[in-house]
């Protein structure tokens, strides 16, 4: 096994390569959506919790391709997997763009993010494995391909101009698709760390344990219980069933420590990824003011980040892993609070940069303590973690943005327009936060121009509300971070485990 890139052979940089261009087509169909949501809306007539939601659909099914696939990955294979992420890339574009409904668009945004969530499931532990002795740096290198595919994705789509059908620029997704396909198609995938080591199976079952499996099974149960209507009784047999015969096979509770990794995960992946999913919303008022598309918020974030990524050995060795996650949080809180309330170029921009800053190691960092922390586990513990964050902002991150701007312009249409309100906001819709009140798109066109800009500056307000109220998750994750370095620092400090220690 290699763990630099000098030592890696010409083959592992090739793959090291595919699986980064693997991502950076993963990201292009996040930055496509993000920055076409709004037109969403117009065009089927759907409210903003509705767009949260295909948003959502986006993120959460992702958790169940990572989770299945990182079960059975040692048996089936790297390749078969990147052969199912391709697939799926491929197939959902096309159902994307053929869309006519919330159902099509819903089922689309579904199959790309099965196969986004395949594709993490063999690059994870693909990379941990190749750089084994400095897994840290290299799973923030290889995750600088989301930003940077977020980067690209999104100046082509924004140099496309807003002339151009949303639905084309969905389309950009099979570029990188077609790159990685043929990158990957003919090599040759190492044998995962774990298996190499000689834990067994059952070992690797313990990390998680019947813990680990309510809290995944309670997310995924919850949300496909929503989507087809179950019963809550049936909803709470089936997270009891998965439940239970997890811990009967694995014979653990599962890991405290993985655990509480586990529960961070919600909050750290709806600070970046809910907010980057509804940012181009979000900051469309305070741009649109300036004459710039609110799309080159994320795309500069996304630079910064990729920047930060490729360069984060350093940074890692210098404050530790823990020590840069509580760093991030704050910086990131700050960038939120004060996005909320920017309204000229300089404040958007400072606010932004610290934004970019804050949220740029949160995710590969906390896989790189995962992969150090627990080898045993392989690629069910490093990958569990990405797709409980996964499910966290797709079933409750998303919608609630959502959620809050609807809540929020119903409420402060009502007191500041009361007559308009009663014409427009009349559409009862119940989602994850409850029932609420939505505009009616065919009431406000038919309510005239003036009416039309009295709600427009009501949801800018909204939306900017939505971004300080966020701002208490990354403040929750630095108290988190606080206690882990202490409780660390009790053991002796951090330190990787090897991966040959016992259970």
């Amino acid at each position: 096994m290699n763990s630099s890139a000098e030592t890696a052979s010409s083959h592992d940089k090739k793959l090291f390569i595919g699986c980064f261009i693997a991502l950076v087509a993963t990201a292009f169909g996040f930055i496509a959506r993000a920055l076409t949501a709004a037109e969403w809306g117009p065009e089927f007539g759907l409210s903003e919790t509705q767009v949260g939601e295909i948003l959502g659909a986006g993120l959460w099914p992702f958790s169940i391709s990572i989770i299945v696939f990182s079960l059975i990955i040692d048996k089936v294979g790297y390749r078969s997997a990147m052969l199912f992420g391709l697939f799926c890339h491929t197939v959902s574009t096309i159902v994307i763009v053929a869309a006519d409904s919330y159902e099509m668009m819903y089922l689309g945004t579904f199959i790309l993010a099965l196969g986004c969530g395949t594709v993490e499931a063999y690059i994870n532990p693909l990379v941990a494995t190749m750089f084994n002795k400095d897994k840290t740096r290299w799973l923030n290198m290889l995750h600088a391909g989301w930003p940077g595919g977020l980067v690209l994705g999104g100046i082509i789509a924004l140099l496309m101009g807003p002339e151009i059908h949303w639905k084309l620029k969905i389309s950009l997704i099979m570029i990188p698709t077609a790159i990685y396909a043929f990158m990957l198609w003919d090599k040759t995938f190492p044998e995962q760390e774990r298996v190499a080591a000689g834990v067994s199976y059952q070992d690797m079952l313990k990390e998680v344990g019947g813990v680990g499996a309510l809290i995944i099974s309670a997310l995924v149960f919850m949300e496909v219980g929503r989507v087809f209507a179950w019963s809550l009784t049936l909803v709470i047999a089936l997270i009891a069933a998965a439940t239970i015969a997890y811990s009967l096979v694995s014979r653990s509770v599962g890991r405290p420590l993985f655990i509480f990794f586990l529960l961070i995960m919600m909050p750290l992946a709806t600070t970046e990824l809910g907010v980057d999913s509804w940012i181009t919303s979000l900051m469309s008022s305070s741009m649109e003011e300036m004459g710039i598309a609110a799309g080159w918020v994320l795309v500069y974030t996304s630079a910064i980040m990729t920047v930060l990524r490729l360069f984060a050995g350093p940074l890692v060795h210098r404050f530790s892993p823990l020590g840069l996650l509580a760093i991030c949080s704050l910086i990131a809180a700050s960038g939120l609070v004060l996005l909320s309330g920017a309204s000229g170029a300089v404040a958007i921009l400072v606010a932004a940069t610290l934004y970019g800053i804050g949220k740029s190691f949160f995710w590969p960092t906390t896989l790189g303590i995962v992969a150090e922390q627990f080898p045993r586990g392989g690629a069910l513990t490093l990958n569990t973690v990405a797709g409980v964050g996964m499910l966290a902002v797709g079933i409750v991150g998303s919608p609630i943005l959502g959620g809050l701007q609807d809540s929020s312009l119903d409420r402060e249409l009502a007191a500041k327009a009361p007559a308009l309100h009663a014409q427009v906001v009349i559409d009862e819709k119940v989602s994850i936060t409850g029932s609420y009140k939505a505009v009616n798109t065919e009431a406000l066109a038919a309510a005239g121009p003036e009416a039309q800009a009295v709600v427009a500056a009501v949801q800018g307000s909204a939306r900017k509300q939505a971004l300080s109220s966020v701002a208490i998750l990354p403040l929750f994750m630095f108290a988190c971070y606080v206690l882990l370095m202490l409780w660390f620092r009790g053991r002796g400090g951090y330190k990787p485990v090897d991966i040959s220690t016992t259970f």
